[in-house]
């Protein structure tokens, strides 16, 4: 593959395994190359650019450690720094992709509705990778016009992290702050928040918005999204209410600016984080920062649960990464073996096994891994896990499994980008000031429903 000298940092990763089996799968979309095989006992070689990945941590390093027993003539190469998704369609708008990109899921109906990825149900067939490992919601989001277009990684989701002291100070538990009773978690906030003479001491509860609209949307029955991904549902009443009570959330402890000032001004990944400094109540919380509290701040008084409707189901807004191949890619037999030993079963529970084995020896307890988007892998990971792990750590394993099993996903669509931008500057204005929820809701409806249309129509008269 052509490189252009300068453009792409990388890293260079021994590659190789060698798998059996005998299916075969031929591609013939276009876009990924009419003459492509995909066989699970071929050998392959060449070289193998990945961006958007980085081998941060043991979980990476172990499963790209099969991947070099997998493919021992292949020479892969990682692209340092987060995916800049311009930077990724000028490289496929100029014929000069990497071979493998790791994107997340909400990018990737715009990814292949724009034709810069591939479908991959013939890389899924040939490589005989098994569909049914992973969890439905995290594949139904990287299916788009009836094909999967990536394969899912983990499972991003949040749990209800707060700080038994503050709560047990108010009078409160974690069932006042877990979502399942909107003026209990109001009252809640009121109970704990210490804003004396406008300076802010204490969050009561903290909403997380923008960004987790979604998540309070579908706790109050409705989706920003209808489930064939045409039409935006930002206008609801539901949703409108939704944002109303986040929104307040803010008013009531001196306004979104001041709350989200104090929020950044803790050591968020060190041991003065605001949950061991007694300076946040309570607040919805990806599940990795569960590990990041239990390594830094092993003592802080915590409490868990899994965010809940207001019927007191468990819900968590699910997304995270996914592997895709590019348009065009050089080496795409390479990335699809790579998606396949990455992602199944044995890898993550070898992971998980190097995570435990260093835990140990750093005189910390095991808690799993963030939740996969693999269940079959999931659930032997969390057999690992010691039964004598102590509270309010064992709380915390449990509500991650279980909002791991109720997740949902906002389905994909060829304007992931523009939607999300149209809901997100929606909650912006509200927390700015500059409108009001349903006044600014509604605009972001047109907006929303016009970048809606206009990619559908694209879509589907190439399609016809």
């Amino acid at each position: 593959m052509k490189r252009t000298p300068g453009r792409w940092a990388a890293v260079t990763v021994a590659a190789g395994l060698a798998l059996t089996g005998c299916a075969t799968g031929t591609n013939t979309d276009p876009q990924g190359g009419a003459d492509t095989e995909f066989e699970a006992d071929a050998e392959l070689s060449g070289s193998l650019s990945i961006m958007g990945f980085g081998a941060g941590d043991e979980i990476a390093t172990t499963r790209l450690d099969r991947v070099a027993e997998a493919m021992p003539d292949v020479e892969v190469e990682l692209i340092e720094g987060d995916l800049d998704i311009q930077q990724f369609l000028s490289a496929v708008a100029a014929g000069d992709p990497p071979e493998l990109v790791y994107a997340n899921r909400d990018q990737i109906g715009t990814f292949a509705s724009r034709g810069a990825i591939i479908p991959l149900d013939s890389c899924i067939e040939g490589e005989g990778i098994d569909t049914g490992q992973y969890l439905e919601t995290a594949l139904e989001q990287v299916t788009f016009a009836d094909q999967v277009w990536a394969i899912p990684e983990f499972n991003g989701l949040a749990i209800t992290q707060a700080n038994a002291d503050l709560l047990a100070a108010a009078g409160l538990t974690i069932d006042d702050v877990n979502g399942s009773d909107w003026d209990a978690t109001t009252a809640a906030t009121q109970a704990m928040v210490k804003n004396e003479g406008g300076t802010l001491s204490v969050i009561g509860f903290d909403s997380k918005l923008p960004e987790f609209l979604p998540l309070w949307a579908h706790a109050n029955g409705v989706d920003l999204l209808s489930e064939d991904g045409r039409t935006a549902q930002l206008d609801d009443p539901a949703v409108v209410e939704a944002l109303e009570w986040a929104v307040n959330i803010y008013e009531l402890q001196g306004g979104f600016g001041a709350v989200k000032a104090y929020r950044d001004s803790a050591d968020f990944f060190g041991e003065g984080n605001q949950f061991a400094t007694n300076v946040l109540g309570a607040m919805p919380m990806e599940t990795w920062y569960v590990n990041v509290l239990q390594g830094v701040s092993p003592d802080a008084p915590m409490a868990f649960d899994t965010v809940r409707d207001r019927e007191g189901n468990p819900i968590a807004y699910g997304s995270g990464s996914s592997w895709a191949i590019p348009a065009d890619s050089s080496n795409p037999e390479a990335a699809c073996r790579f998606m396949k030993v990455m992602t199944e079963t044995d890898a993550w529970v070898a992971a998980a096994e190097a995570r435990a084995e260093l835990r140990t020896e750093e005189g910390q307890q095991f808690t799993g891994l963030q939740p996969t988007a693999n269940t079959a892998a999931d659930e032997q990971i969390q057999a690992m896990i010691p039964d004598d792990v102590p509270e309010p750590w064992a709380s915390a394993i449990a509500a991650q499994y279980e909002a791991n099993d109720s997740s949902f996903s906002l389905p994909a669509n060829p304007a992931d980008a523009e939607f999300k931008t149209a809901w997100q500057d929606a909650v912006n204005r509200v927390l700015n000031g500059q409108a009001e929820p349903a006044e600014s809701l509604a605009e972001g409806q047109e907006e929303a429903q016009a970048a809606l249309d206009e990619a559908w129509a694209s879509w589907d008269e190439q399609e016809g």
